[in-house]
């Protein structure tokens, strides 16, 4: 064959390719607008997503499982899963073409075949909306917002009502605010739209009016007035911190839950996915995600404790800096935190390695910690230097690891990169918590001992745990097929 010739098929399959992403792409828009049926392949989102970025993560998949996972694969899946009755869902595209092709498929249809899949779907449980307040609206609470708004969709699972934050809302500040949310200097373009309605104070994000609320204290605000009941609030200013505080929250009108988006005291610490099903959200009322270390390096260690056994171990994370610290060298309330946080490595205290025990138990005395923030404005390391009871291998390890990502419990937690050249950058926007560099672990000649290297999106990954507890407790999660 010429090599003119075997151009022209190359550019060919190209064009096929690149029609294909974009029928799966306006099947995947239209199942999330008209059936609440959200589309994510191998945990990644497609929402929003080019066709480049398709392609880019159809190649990804097939690298991760080692065994083609084609655009007209999936395309030919999502046309069944748009012809059948589902209830609201989230299901993974990935997964499912992979089992389509797996040595155990049975089924010569395609749509027998996703109708087997996910024959448990109808017996979930029904779901009702749960209106939002953020409590704060500071690097988290924009993200949580941007999140929530455009993971709306009809507005059956978590609905943004409110925003409280300092000050009497007026044009300017609204506009500072509207401003802040529409873009961000890590995160860039909201994918949406932000206006000001000066007159009710608000914002009207996607269409949807969101309410600006100024209180000096929780309990003194009635949410009721403006149609809010029952509501979660999600405490994000990191002012209330033990259940006596948290508990204000729940002496206004219209609050039904709390959640904190930092480690709290005398409350359930949960990191979700590890350890939430310990708590009914039936009884329980206030809740902490943990830390955002916490929830980085918790699913890695219940995945080693579970199948490795842990003796000890000593965690360093290298995180990116945080509002915390001071721009330029000035007076702190904590060591080495005063001097510039762009221009130094600074050793400071985590108290992650004792706040993992709250949701691990078993492991608790067993952990040391530390930390380094670094001049980063996003994208942490968390190095995990374990001793382990049962003999291992390099292999070994990361065969664990790939399982649980790619299976079972922990499939949102945990993404496994194959790359060699993963570098802190390229994990920004990266909505797992824990990212597993499986070319960087290390396993010493004994088998006993190893080194794994965790990186984490401290913001974005954070927040989706967030949001994921949030479901949880709000008991708003869909049917799901991981």
């Amino acid at each position: 064959m010429s090599s003119k010739v075997s151009y022209e098929k190359e550019l060919a399959f190209q064009a096929d390719r690149r029609k294909a992403t974009t029928e799966f792409i306006k099947i995947a828009s239209d199942l999330w607008y008209d059936k609440s049926i959200e589309i994510v392949l191998f945990k990644n989102q497609v929402i929003d997503r080019n066709v480049s970025d398709i392609i880019h993560l159809h190649e990804y998949a097939g690298e991760f499982v080692q065994k083609p996972i084609s655009i007209f694969d999936s395309v030919e899946i999502l046309r069944a899963i748009n012809d059948i009755a589902l209830p609201p869902s989230k299901l993974d595209i990935g997964k499912l073409t992979y089992e389509y092709h797996s040595d155990d498929n049975n089924f010569n249809n395609v749509k027998a075949f996703v109708i087997d899949k996910l024959k448990n779907a109808n017996e979930a449980n029904s779901i009702k909306a749960k209106d939002v307040v953020l409590y704060g609206f500071g690097r988290i609470g924009r993200l949580l917002a941007r999140e929530l708004m455009s993971k709306t969709g009809k507005g059956n699972q978590l609905r943004l009502r409110a925003i409280v934050v300092r000050g009497t809302p007026n044009t300017e500040t609204l506009e500072k605010r509207a401003s802040l949310l529409r873009t961000d200097s890590v995160h860039g373009n909201f994918m949406g739209t932000v206006a000001v309605d000066s007159e009710n104070k608000a914002l009207v994000i996607n269409g949807t009016t969101v309410h600006i609320i100024n209180a000096q204290s929780p309990e003194s605000i009635d949410y009721t007035k403006y149609g809010i009941n029952d509501a979660l609030v999600i405490d994000n200013t990191g002012v209330y911190r033990n259940k006596s505080e948290l508990s204000k929250h729940l002496k206004a009108k219209g609050i039904g839950k709390v959640l904190l988006t930092a480690p709290g005291r005398e409350v359930p610490n949960i990191v979700h996915g590890v350890n939430h099903l310990n708590y009914n959200p039936d009884k329980t009322k206030i809740y902490s995600a943990a830390s955002c270390t916490t929830n980085a390096i918790s699913p890695i260690l219940k995945v080693i404790e579970d199948s490795l056994g842990i003796k000890k171990g000593h965690l360093e994370t290298i995180h990116a800096y945080t509002n915390d610290q001071n721009l330029v060298d000035n007076m702190h309330g904590k060591y080495r935190r005063g001097r510039a946080a762009g221009l130094n490595m600074v050793i400071t205290e985590t108290g992650a390695g004792e706040a993992v025990a709250k949701a691990l138990p078993s492991l608790k005395g067993k952990l040391t910690s530390n930390a380094i923030r670094v001049p980063v404005p996003n994208g942490s390391l968390a190095i995990l230097n374990l001793e382990i009871k049962n003999q291992t291998s390099l292999d070994g390890v990361n065969t664990i690891l790939k399982k649980y990502a790619l299976e079972g419990d922990l499939v949102e937690q945990i993404k496994y990169s194959l790359s060699k050249e993963l570098v802190s950058s390229d994990i920004v926007g990266t909505a797992a918590p824990s990212i597993y560099d499986s070319k960087a672990t290390i396993v010493s000649s004994n088998g006993k001992n190893i080194v794994l290297y965790i990186w984490y999106d401290n913001e974005y990954g954070y927040s989706h745990q967030v949001m994921r507890l949030a479901k949880y407790i709000s008991k708003v999660r869909r049917f799901t097929y991981y």
